[in-house]
């Protein structure tokens, strides 16, 4: 229990804050913030914005936010309730965070009670105390460095924990320890009262005493040099630099700088499996601690990143979306690396863009913002272009290493087995036999996606999803990519009773027994969500092809991002034609963007890789124009298109989503939704739909989507912000679950 907490229950304060009201965001789908009376005997200086309060609302209690102190409200005095507790002494939220929030709130259209319960981490969310518990960091006592783990054989944890301790004699935090399986807090105290171990300050245990020198290529030293001159003021700055041009290394040199000012930076990447090789980097080349923040943590673990940060006792923090919003005491840069991926952009509840998120808040604090990538989306570049971004380039590899040269194979009418060409094995052997490695792409996971009876042509779907079922060699299973269901494979067909069922396409598991037969001496690794399921899985599959121990690997799109493999020098994408035919109009994008960087694994060490290209379609322009004349040309080609046909980012788009059981009445919702839009429109604003969403039924229920295109985003927003909160008041919006996407990234 904190200090307001008890002043809120004592009767040695007088009621001196009676005349004032407080307006909180309240967690509820309602689009509005909440009037409350404050707690009779806690002090007005109590009561300030960012503090966290605990309110009686619906016939039960949530935790909200202060984020106003008002003298009156619209809504009379008598009936407004009181706030049941005051949480925090100090606000947990600073002010600059407040104002992003509500600038969010209204950008994406999302209730602001919560946007606020979105970006707290779930401690806090529960109206716990804001100090997260210090004692996951450990070190070895002198005592405990004498005792050797073997004398300890009936005791296997403890043992485990000693030799984890000795092999880090600064200490280790809780990723350390949890790898040692369940239990290990009470072995950690256990090892205490012997006075084996012993808990230390966290703060200082990732620092590295001096810093790793480094030579800079003149091209990175230049972009340093302008990013520098920005100085304390808000720029955006697109860094786009060809795949192994050391984008890493501009972003290093930059946050040490910053550090040395006396500041913090920030810096996103778009997947968790990025996170140990970059925050070994970091830990290797600054001087000072670097401290993670994903969802792959414990509760504790992001509270206390998300606290340190707050209060400026770490100044360089690395996370994924959701660390777009972790608060800074002393922000002084804001970095996105990868900033095209399709990972900032939440896809359920909140749906925000971590990467404009981050170029609002570098606005609104003046501080610079840099967007990094070899593949910039057509946003980016379109904003570069019109003098919104400055762009600054790369070109070349850094180290003198030489871009891969890219070859097409072309598969139509050729025989190969698991989407492996002859011209690809080939390839493939004569790597293995000069002690080089291969990495094989292929997007599609699971051993083959589609399992169909060859006597009547029933095809094995999901109960729940208008998809099919993707069979899973490893567990003997059918699985649902889209819903998570599962069951066990048939023994006979489900219309015919035959039993003669065929499994048809190729997935990572496919591809692996296929080169196991062809090389049965090789290692061969793989990476997809399925393998890298379990905590610390990522790392051991990474950690076998820096050793060289993989000679193989096949891998989904989680292969494609920043990943540094020395001694890859062949790649091979066994079917580029996925994104070539797509119905979303950013599938083109994504597939030139997909191409290079899976490209740009290969030949980043001393030799010069190869890149096989599988496809059918060898002639398609796109395709061609990508590999000959690279990405650049190829993204201004598509911008031209876009231009031409209307569509972002030379306009904007909004999505209403709706989903329910009845297949009737979400179109029945998007329908007098559109109806009352229509009185709205103005000239440079359409509406298309309502239609059933590609993928109509998805985990049991029907979806349907209605979409906005404006010639401007102003246009948009106007109309949003009249016409959304109308549609809280439509009786037909009760039957269904409907959500507002505001700069969709996907239109499934």
């Amino acid at each position: 229990m904190n200090g307001c907490s008890r002043l809120a229950q004592s009767p040695s304060y007088d009621d001196t804050n009676a005349a004032i009201i407080l307006r909180i965001a309240v967690p509820s789908p309602v689009r509005r913030c909440f009037d409350y009376r404050p707690p009779a005997g806690v002090p007005t200086a109590y009561l300030r914005p960012g503090v966290r309060v605990q309110v009686p609302f619906r016939g039960g209690t949530r935790i909200g936010i202060i984020l106003a102190i008002l003298d009156n409200s619209e809504i009379s005095p008598d009936r407004l309730k009181s706030v049941l507790k005051v949480l925090d002494d100090n606000p947990i939220l600073p002010p600059d965070i407040i104002d992003l929030l509500k600038w969010s709130s209204r950008y994406y259209q999302h209730p602001i009670g919560e946007v606020f319960r979105a970006i707290l981490p779930s401690v806090l969310r529960r109206g716990r105390e804001t100090t997260s518990r210090e004692e996951w960091c450990w070190q070895l006592t002198e005592l405990g460095a004498g005792v050797s783990p073997s004398d300890l054989p009936r005791a296997p944890r403890q043992a485990a924990i000693l030799t984890t301790l000795q092999a880090h004699p600064r200490g280790v935090i809780a990723n350390a320890c949890a790898a040692i399986k369940p239990g290990w807090r009470p072995v950690l105290r256990t090892l205490e009262k012997k006075g084996w171990v012993r808990r230390v300050d966290p703060d200082p245990l990732q620092a590295t005493t001096t810093k790793a020198a480094w030579q800079l290529e003149p091209a990175q030293d230049a972009a340093i040099k302008a990013i520098e001159r920005v100085g304390k003021r808000f720029c955006t700055i697109l860094l786009e630099g060809v795949t192994g041009s050391g984008k890493t290394e501009v972003y290093l040199e930059l946050i040490d700088r910053t550090v040395r000012a006396g500041r913090q930076a920030l810096i996103l990447i778009p997947e968790i499996g990025l996170t140990p090789q970059m925050v070994a980097r970091f830990r290797q080349r600054l001087s000072t601690p670097v401290q993670v923040f994903h969802s792959g943590l414990s509760d504790q673990e992001r509270l206390r990143t998300w606290t340190m940060a707050r209060e400026g006792r770490v100044s360089v923090i690395i996370g994924t979306r959701s660390a777009a919003f972790i608060p800074l005491s002393k922000p002084g840069l804001f970095i996105v690396d990868e900033e095209h991926d399709i990972s900032y952009k939440q896809q359920d509840g909140f749906r925000y863009s971590a990467r404009d998120i981050i170029v609002m808040r570098g606005r609104q604090l003046g501080v610079p913002v840099v967007l990094g990538s070899a593949t910039p989306s057509l946003e980016s570049l379109n904003n570069a272009v019109h003098g919104r971004y400055r762009q600054l380039l790369l070109p070349k590899r850094a180290g003198g290493a030489s871009l891969p040269a890219v070859d097409i194979i072309d598969v139509r009418g050729r025989a190969f087995e698991a989407s492996l060409s002859d011209s690809l094995l080939h390839a493939i052997e004569d790597r293995l036999a000069r002690g080089e490695q291969s990495l094989l792409f292929i997007n599609r996971r699971g051993y083959a996606p589609l399992m169909i009876c060859h006597e009547c042509g029933w095809i094995a779907a999901c109960a729940h999803c208008d998809a099919r079922m993707v069979y899973h060699r490893s567990g003997e299973c059918l699985r649902c990519h889209h819903c998570g269901s599962e069951r066990a494979v048939p023994n006979h067909c489900g219309a015919c009773d035959n039993t003669d069922l065929r499994v048809l396409g190729t997935g990572t598991q496919r591809v692996v027994k296929a080169l196991s037969k062809h090389f049965t001496g090789a290692r061969i690794g793989r990476i997809d969500r399925d393998i890298v399921a379990h905590r610390g899985a990522l790392e051991a599959a990474l950690s076998k092809i820096h050793t060289g121990e993989t000679h193989i690997l096949v891998g989904t799109q989680m292969l494609t991002k920043g990943h540094h493999f020395p001694a890859v020098t062949l790649v091979g994408i066994l079917d580029a034609d996925q994104g070539l035919f797509g119905s979303d109009f950013r599938s083109t994008e994504r597939l030139g963007q997909l191409i290079v960087q899976v490209a740009g694994r290969a030949g980043r060490g001393a030799r010069r890789g190869t890149v096989l290209i599988q496809t059918h379609h060898p002639t398609h322009p796109l395709l061609q124009l990508l590999i000959t004349e690279g990405y650049r040309n190829f993204a201004k080609t598509l911008l031209a298109e876009r231009a031409e046909a209307g569509l972002p980012p030379y306009a904007a788009l909004a999505l209403v989503r709706a989903e329910t059981i009845a297949r009737e009445a979400t179109l029945e919702f998007l329908a007098e939704a559109k109806q009352q839009a229509q009185a709205r429109l103005v000239d440079g604003v359409a509406l298309f739909g309502p239609v059933p969403a590609p993928m109509e039924r998805r985990g049991g229920r029907y979806r349907a989507h209605l979409l906005v295109h404006a010639q401007q985003r102003g246009l948009l927003h106007r109309l949003l912000h009249a016409w959304i909160p109308q549609l809280e008041t439509l009786k037909s919006g009760r039957r269904v679950r409907w959500s507002v996407d505001v700069d969709p990234q996907v239109m499934l």
